[in-house]
């Protein structure tokens, strides 16, 4: 088994790009992908479920606050999307998100993983288990993934609304 500062230190580069690659994609210009948005649509709410699960197991409250951070996320995802700036050139679709929502949104999430890999780090592996049945992460991972499915949705409408008709000849 790795020594834990030797996984940190591997890991710690792939954290930060991470991190660096979804700043930049909040505040830039994005070819939108239906493909993705639908993945978004399914992946997050999946996840809702398996968390969901594992947490009324292990902490009730843990439950209520995912719940509770659900509709916060989905409000700030609809206003994101209101401010959402769309661009269709030729065939292609593009939009530009609402920068200061979307890195309030993923900077919370970040921090608290961020704290959760501190505690984990100096607690060590064994003692540090409950990851899922805090309170506290789950409101927050609540509020990203209602935002991220809300603005997925959002993106999705657009798409449909601005496609040309499909006629059959």
């Amino acid at each position: 088994m790795l020594p834990t500062p030797v996984v940190a230190a591997v890991l710690a580069p792939l954290v930060l790009w991470r991190m660096y690659s979804r700043i930049r994609r909040l505040t830039t210009r994005q070819r939108s992908k239906t493909w993705r948005h639908r993945t978004t649509l399914v992946f997050f709410p999946l996840l809702l479920v398996i968390l969901a699960v594992v947490s009324i197991k292990t902490n009730p409250f843990a439950l209520a606050g995912l719940a509770a951070g659900l509709p916060v996320g989905a409000v700030l995802g609809r206003i994101a999307i209101g401010k959402t700036r769309f661009e269709q050139v030729g065939t292609d679709f593009f939009f530009t998100p609402n920068a200061p929502i979307g890195l309030v949104v993923a900077l919370l999430f970040m921090g608290r993983m961020a704290w959760r890999a501190y505690e984990y780090y100096m607690l060590g592996s064994f003692a540090h288990h409950e990851f899922v049945s805090s309170p506290l992460t789950l409101v927050i991972f609540g509020v990203l993934a209602g935002y991220y499915t809300s603005y997925a949705f959002g993106l999705l409408s657009w798409r449909k609304r601005t496609a040309p008709a499909v006629t059959n000849p």
